[in-house]
């Protein structure tokens, strides 16, 4: 589907998410005049507003989250002239009547649901019933998307009775990242690194996720999901994936989902035998945060719980190309800085034709947030005249993409995913056996868990998980990039 759609259909429009991300991300995205002229946007939530109070509302998020200098009169105007709002009540299949008249005749129609997941499936029936579910109607996902594979694939069934997959697009928002996308283009779009990116060349591959902050206002979810469900199943996995695939044949959504399906369902599996010896699980206690006290999970939580706030994977991908090379996963919160990298460790050079000289093996950086750059650690020559021999030093290449790309503005991933599904773009979404392949991955995981009865260890908010997570690495001679 090629062909941009005239209305887009904004559900949960008056959460957290649509206020930081969504309506700013529309509003840059107008000021650039990449709208079609005639996108009406048609918000909906339980909050009984009518359109007036809301464009009100979504006045203040823009003066909030919107810098100061993409703002004009005249681009505010033609923005808040988009919006209508529907109050709407997703647990009462009469409601979307309403909502169906505000879109009227278009063919074209794109919704974004951004709701509680249970309610996707009455949401879905209600719009089927009401005629948005037509062959020019595209539904778009927020995660999470299910608990396990079992309660995935409900929703995923609910999902493909009313749009079938080639109108269904799965959000996972690292895949906007700018930085995500270059990874593509430094692996295939240059010789330099795709002839050593197999086992023969690389030693290992380090993700990580690091939060600083601690539960915030998700307390109810977070504490049902963990960390393995909320940030591995998905953004990690996503990222091993393009990380592991084959070279696609094309840039477009079929070659590309193609090649990461078949890397997550090479996964081995960690499970009962290899749980203990490949995975570690850890809750944070008080400790202190860029020098700011803070407190326990449980009582954040007010309440002990099982749920681990860190988790460590040592993952291995079974196909000619990885055999033998570790895959080392870390995401947590109350982690002492906030960061998202993948580190690609190149193996050592076999010979040193320089006496006692130390050489370090090349490194890859590739950092997502809270900066997007790519480095490269490289041997080089110290000055001087070494008449006892060339003295060597690591140096860092960085390709700083503010200055490499000075002249472009940089966007946050949701204003290429919501472009994206605007003009029917599938290639940054996740398919449904994508998700599945996860959900198998992680459900056996977690399985293991329970059955070798592994609780998390503590770890000192502040701190890099526990020791167990350091020791994951060490036993193979690694150290975790911090």
């Amino acid at each position: 589907m090629s062909e941009p759609c005239t209305h887009l259909l904004l559900f949960g429009a008056t959460g957290d998410l649509s206020k930081r991300m969504l309506l700013p991300s529309l509003y840059n995205l107008d000021a650039d005049c990449l709208l079609p002229d005639c996108l009406r946007i048609i918000a909906t939530a339980r909050s009984e507003f009518d359109t007036p109070a809301f464009v009100a509302v979504v006045a203040a998020a823009l003066d909030q989250f919107v810098d100061a200098e993409r703002r004009s009169p005249v681009c505010d105007a033609r923005f808040l002239a988009r919006l209508a709002y529907v109050s709407l009540d997703a647990s009462k299949p009469d409601a979307f009547a309403e909502l169906a008249a505000a879109v009227g005749d278009s063919a074209q129609v794109s919704i974004f649901l951004s709701t509680a997941p249970s309610l996707f499936g009455p949401t879905i029936a209600g719009l089927a019933a009401a005629g948005l579910a037509g062959p020019g109607a595209r539904l778009a996902l927020e995660k999470p998307l299910g608990s396990d594979l079992a309660s995935s694939r409900l929703i995923n069934d609910a999902v493909a009775a009313a749009y079938p997959e080639d109108r269904t697009f799965r959000i996972d928002h690292y895949l906007g990242k700018e930085t995500v996308q270059n990874l593509l283009a430094l692996r295939f779009g240059n010789t330099l690194f795709e002839p050593l990116w197999n086992a023969a060349g690389i030693d290992h591959v380090q993700i990580t996720i690091a939060e600083t902050v601690g539960l915030e206002s998700r307390a109810g979810y977070y504490d049902g999901m963990g960390a393995l469900r909320d940030m591995v199943q998905n953004h990690m996995l996503q990222l091993l994936a393009l990380v592991a695939m084959e070279p696609p044949a094309r840039f477009d959504p079929a070659s590309v989902r193609d090649e990461k399906v078949k890397v997550l369902r090479s996964l081995r599996p960690i499970d009962r035998r290899t749980v203990e010896s490949h995975s570690v699980r850890g809750q944070y206690t008080s400790g202190a945060v860029a020098g700011q006290p803070v407190k326990a999970y449980a009582e954040e939580l007010g309440k002990t719980s099982g749920t681990e706030t860190f988790v460590a994977l040592k993952a291995h991908v079974d196909n000619w190309r990885w055999q033998g090379v570790p895959f080392y996963l870390r995401t947590g919160k109350r982690l002492p800085e906030r960061m998202s990298e993948i580190i690609v460790q190149f193996r050592p050079v076999p010979h040193s034709m320089f006496g006692d000289a130390v050489l370090k093996a090349n490194k890859l950086v590739i950092s997502l947030q809270p900066d997007e750059n790519v480095g490269l650690t490289m041997m080089a020559k110290a000055p001087g005249l070494d008449r006892e021999g060339l003295k060597l030093r690591s140096v860092p290449l960085h390709i700083g993409m503010d200055n490499a790309f000075a002249d472009v503005r940089r966007r946050i991933a949701y204003e290429r995913l919501l472009l994206d599904l605007i003009e029917g773009k599938q290639t940054l979404f996740v398919r449904r056996d994508e998700v599945e392949a996860q959900w198998t991955w992680i459900d056996q995981i977690r399985a293991g868990w329970e059955a070798t009865d592994m609780a998390p260890k503590p770890y000192a908010a502040g701190n890099w998980g526990p020791p167990a997570a350091i020791a994951l690495t060490e036993r193979n001679g690694v150290s975790w990039h911090d």
